[in-house]
């Protein structure tokens, strides 16, 4: 496979890109300013000036819930709290033909947009383990198409759930990738506290990573964060330790936070923010002013810290709308966190591909490098900055130098010309 007339993030350039055996073996500037498709013996993929990147990534979803919007009654106020209730609803009647058609689906959904990396956050407060079962037997079949990660979610807690702390050590049995928690859902702040050492301790022996919904509150008082990173710190795992959310941070005070960021900082952690639904979940409590509640993206990366954004749900108990495109996510939490400068737009991408692919800590197979797999997207747009002014599609998903899916870039007809006389 040969792709020419190729933009590269970062290069002025038009590249030609050569895969064989699934692996790039050539990546080099063309001596042309443009080569003709139809000229060219060996070309078959002719990416007209717009951008071959790495594939996006979504490090945090919840494929287990996908597509279950008002069943079997709707989340009316539209909190976060509201929405655990109206999934404790929803739990009992699944099953694994329940589960396994709305994955497939909603994956397939991803796919058709670009994303070749998931991680999904699976609810284990089910005694059954009927969905973390069913998604761990997919994952097989879903390998061509997807690197799948899988975390141990514990919903409704892990000291606060009856045999909470059994079922996330069954579900490691049973094929997680990840160990999860959730302290500010725990009874009390102890138990908080206890379950993050745990947490990490646990994943640390089982040479797993960790991924936690964190302080996903507007509680200024929430402060796990603190916990978890100290615990990483400690443990010394580090970049294997991921806080999801962390919403409480947009309402801590600035002089907690300066002291905040000296640990996490040290700690090495990464985050994961999903724009679109903190600010809808969150700021539920207030009159007006009414806080974003998302997390300080902004200051967190100009610390020099990894975050990416992520979509969460796809029309679930929490959120109604999702689509899978996460170039929608990207726009909207460039606009929610004050990040429209022209530095941050042109390097916004990182944010759903890199930035994520070294949170699921799958750097070694990732990039557009000579010797790496060929897994690849093209996006309509020639850079960072104007792929998410044109908001345009994702024309072709190459993963191991086979074709994933392709569709053609939309064509203006012209119907009518029209002359001022």
């Amino acid at each position: 496979m040969k792709i020419i007339n190729a933009r590269l993030r970062g290069q002025s350039s038009l590249y030609t890109l050569v895969v064989e055996n699934g692996v790039f073996t050539l990546i080099e500037p063309q001596s042309s300013s443009v080569v003709d498709s139809s000229t060219t013996k060996d070309a078959l993929i002719d990416a007209a000036e717009n951008l071959v990147c790495p594939p996006f990534v979504e490090p945090h979803i919840h494929l287990d819930a996908v597509l279950t919007a008002g069943q079997p009654n709707w989340n009316m106020s539209g909190t976060l709290f509201e929405g655990i209730e109206r999934w404790s609803e929803r739990k009992p009647l699944l099953t694994a033909e329940d589960i396994e058609q709305r994955v497939l689906k909603t994956v397939g959904l991803l796919v058709e947009n670009g994303v070749q990396y998931i991680r999904t956050h699976v609810d284990v407060t089910d005694p059954q383990l009927t969905a973390l079962k069913t998604i761990a037997k997919l994952k097989p079949k879903l390998s061509a198409a997807v690197n799948l990660q899988i975390v141990a979610f514990p919903q409704e807690g892990i000291w606060s759930f009856p045999n909470g702390k059994a079922l996330m050590e069954q579900a490691i049995v049973h094929g997680a990738d990840v160990i999860g928690g959730i302290p500010h859902f725990e009874y009390t702040r102890e138990y908080g506290v206890e379950s993050m050492y745990w947490v990490v301790a646990l994943a640390k022996e089982h040479g797993l990573l960790v991924d936690v919904h964190c302080d996903e509150i507007d509680d200024e008082a929430s402060r796990f964060l603190e916990v978890l990173a100290c615990a990483a710190l400690e443990l010394d795992m580090g970049e294997r330790v991921t806080a999801s959310h962390t919403t409480a941070m947009h309402s801590y005070n600035n002089a907690y936070c300066s002291k905040l960021f000296r640990l996490l900082k040290k700690s090495k952690i990464n985050f994961v923010s999903c724009p679109t639904e903190s600010i809808h979940l969150q700021g539920r409590f207030d009159s007006y002013p009414k806080r974003r509640g998302v997390t300080r993206v902004k200051e967190l990366r100009e610390a020099g810290m990894n975050v990416c954004f992520a979509q969460d749900s796809i029309q679930d108990p929490w959120y109604t709308l999702g689509n899978g495109k996460l170039l929608r996510v990207l726009d909207a939490g460039l606009h929610i966190c004050h990040m429209m400068g022209y530095s941050e737009l042109s390097s916004a991408l990182d944010l759903i591909t890199i930035n994520g692919a070294k949170t699921l800590q799958v750097e070694e197979e990732y990039g557009i490098e000579q010797g790496k797999p060929a897994n690849f997207i093209i996006v309509e747009g020639s850079d960072d900055l104007s792929v998410i002014q044109r908001q345009g599609e994702v024309l072709l998903s190459v993963r191991n130098g086979n074709i994933l899916m392709q569709r053609q870039a939309a064509q203006l007809l012209k119907r009518h010309s029209f002359e001022v006389s």
